[in-house]
């Protein structure tokens, strides 16, 4: 490593710790890489054999600044649950995305990481290292933002890939109204997400705004995504079947009800159980 990453994650320079901000310790999130995937029909297994065993690594984690990854997966069941608006962001079909890979990215470094990446994807596309057959539903840079945890000792977002959450809720959509993101970001952190998450399974949601994916990926459609796009991550302690009704499914009418703006898509994700092939029969 490093010395600047040195300097960046380590904790004798650093000041008093605003955890609302910076997620309770020196390691601080930036940026995520979101990549929302389908395999082809019939090549559920191998594809995520590749995804899991070769990409994964090859084209992320490896990378500089990336300190944190997981995957999750959407079964049929789960995508029944989605909320589709029209001229969404993600996909017209509710079935489209199963399977949800996150990187994290150390503050600071995304120029960083997206320079490598860069080079890395044309190595491994030249190099017969990806895989065809495959679809990206959504891929895209996103900045974090803020965090809004229900707990006053919570599990900090620098560790929420590595917590066992049972479930992971996604939810895109646009703000609008006099005031634009900035009342839409007041009113979600300091009204409609305290209300929602208490007593409720939902530990911490994160907000992030898009931006383009500097990569020479020719399978990867370009997104300019814009200011007033939010993505939120909510990560749940109960499985999403049992939580989804009593919050996200009231969600698009909660925001269009205040005026903020809308929820144009919103779906459930489980996480992935590494070295098995569970949910690649489940999918459709």
């Amino acid at each position: 490593m490093g010395e600047a990453a040195h300097a960046a994650i380590g904790a004798t320079d650093v000041g008093p710790v605003d955890v609302e901000n910076i997620g309770l310790g020196p390691v601080q999130l930036g940026s995520i890489l979101f990549t929302m995937i389908d395999p082809h029909r019939g090549h559920e297994v191998a594809y995520n054999r590749w995804y899991e065993r070769d990409h994964l690594m090859a084209g992320c984690t490896v990378g500089p600044y990336c300190f944190s990854a997981a995957r999750w997966v959407a079964p049929a069941a789960y995508k029944a649950l989605r909320h589709v608006a029209p001229d969404n962001p993600v996909s017209d079909d509710p079935m489209a995305g199963s399977w949800l890979s996150l990187y994290w990215l150390l503050k600071g470094y995304v120029e960083d990481w997206n320079r490598w990446a860069f080079r890395e994807f044309r190595w491994l596309h030249d190099n017969g290292r990806m895989y065809p057959h495959r679809d990206h539903v959504h891929t895209l840079l996103y900045t974090h933002d803020w965090v809004r945890y229900r707990d006053a000792d919570p599990i900090p977002v620098s560790l929420a890939l590595q917590h066992p959450f049972k479930g992971l809720a996604v939810v895109v959509g646009e703000a609008s109204g006099p005031g634009g993101r900035d009342a839409f970001d007041a009113w979600a952190r300091d009204v409609w997400l305290p209300t929602m998450q208490a007593d409720s399974p939902v530990a911490m949601t994160l907000s992030f705004t898009g931006v383009p994916l500097q990569v020479e990926a020719k399978d990867v459609a370009r997104d300019e995504a814009g200011t007033s796009r939010f993505l939120h991550l909510s990560f749940l302690q109960a499985d999403p079947l049992d939580c989804w009704a009593d919050t996200f499914a009231k969600a698009p009418a909660t925001v269009e009800e205040a005026g903020v703006g809308r929820i144009s898509w919103a779906g459930a994700f489980i996480p992935t159980i590494p070295g098995t092939d569970r949910y690649t029969n489940e999918l459709w």
